[in-house]
């Protein structure tokens, strides 16, 4: 670790004595300790009988916080350049990605990994692709607030800063005081996280086609194609469902109904350099936190909710289209012909069992392809309560 440029690890432990986090519980922990009862005032509007995300007991939910959270996510002058927010890398019309192969900070410095969507992101047992201590919202978003190595909104050392222009602006004065209203001096950093946790939380994703179809009995909702589709992604055959079942098509989940936090990691095969399972040194997953030879090469399964939204596809988006990434699981993993990446990834010995290869008739790559496409839920993408406030004000 570079002794200038603070890692995400050292962002957390900077900020776990104000935050409270506890990363003790890495891969399982009771809801009992995380839930919080949900204040009656606030509505999650979600579909009946839905679970819902859990609500850390330092941080209750409200409208006020919501909102506010709301303003702090689209706020440019969060950033050091002034021209970059957290919507920058999560813009709404793409499921809250950004299109991009990874992240590019507001110092143009890129990021190894792709922007992860932030769709249901409440409902997710880590935060990251490959680092199981970011398991809080609280927590993880001062990361790319602080964070040097990459930069992204690249405001560390200028903490006093960023209060002093939110201290001078009325409209969060109001804002602040009204989401924190038992604190005597609510404007601080550990408010502004709490506030942009609680918007988070509510990017809430479930009013697909498929979900018309599956959890509200509406069997036109979705295509015969995608429903051969669904029924090919849940077989034995496929093996999808075992790292994208469930509620959010993720098998790093948790909610108010799990007895524990489920979090799961894979190798997919997506690369094999040496013929030993070597993954590209500066990306080399779980492996960099553990330093443990068997987790080279494994990442969390992300969400596929929206997933013909949110392209290009895999942690540092080396896979441009769907297509592709039906032909990789279908090889068993990829193969890199040239070049210092190449190697055969279906023969990684690290890769997951689940990861081993099938064939599919044309027909039945369409139905794969009409059952992802109908996870796409356009009420999600349009709903003006996740909008930038500013361009609603303002029409712009």
């Amino acid at each position: 670790m570079n002794g200038k440029r603070l890692s995400a690890f050292t962002i957390i432990c900077i900020f776990s004595c104000f935050l409270a986090i506890n990363l003790s519980a890495v891969f399982y922990s009771k809801n009992s300790s995380l839930a919080t009862p949900i204040p009656p005032t606030y509505n999650w509007n979600i579909p009946a009988g839905m679970p819902k995300p859990i609500v850390p007991p330092d941080n209750p939910i409200s409208p006020e916080k919501v909102e506010l959270g709301r303003h702090l996510f689209y706020e440019k002058r969060l950033s050091v350049t002034g021209e970059f927010s957290c919507a920058s890398c999560h813009i709404q019309a793409k499921a809250f990605t950004d299109g991009k192969t990874v992240g590019v900070g507001a110092t143009v410095e890129k990021h190894p990994r792709n922007p992860m969507s932030l769709a249901n992101i409440g409902y997710n047992s880590v935060l990251t692709w490959a680092n199981p201590l970011q398991n809080k919202l609280e927590s993880q978003l001062l990361v790319p607030l602080f964070g040097e190595h990459p930069v992204e909104m690249g405001m560390v050392g200028k903490e006093e800063e960023l209060l002093a222009m939110l201290r001078s602006d009325i409209q969060y004065q109001k804002m602040f005081a009204a989401a924190f209203s038992q604190e005597p001096n609510p404007i601080n950093i550990s408010n502004l996280a709490k506030a942009i946790a609680s918007f988070e939380r509510t990017l809430i994703s479930l009013s697909s086609p498929y979900d018309r179809y599956r959890y509200s009995g509406d069997y036109s909702a979705i295509s015969a194609s995608a429903k051969r589709g669904e029924e090919l992604f849940n077989s034995e055959r496929l093996e999808c469902f075992h790292c994208h079942g469930g509620l959010n098509f993720s098998d790093s989940i948790m909610h108010d109904r799990l007895a524990f936090k489920e979090i799961a990691f894979h190798n997919t095969g997506l690369y094999n350099i040496d013929g030993k399972g070597a993954y590209p040194p500066n990306n080399t997953g779980v492996y960099e936190i553990t330093n443990e030879p068997s987790d080279m090469g494994k990442f969390k399964a992300p969400t596929l909710r929206n997933i013909a939204l949110t392209a290009p596809y895999m942690h540092d988006g080396s896979i441009k289209t769907l297509e592709e990434v039906i032909g990789h699981y279908k090889a068993g993993g990829r193969t890199i012909k040239k070049g210092e990446l190449a190697g055969r990834g279906s023969e990684n010995p690290l890769k997951s069992n689940f990861v081993s290869g099938f064939k599919l008739t044309v027909q039945e790559q369409r139905d794969l392809l009409a059952f992802l496409q109908s996870l796409t839920d356009e009420d999600f993408i349009k709903n003006p309560a996740f909008s930038d406030p500013l361009v609603r004000s303002f029409g712009l």
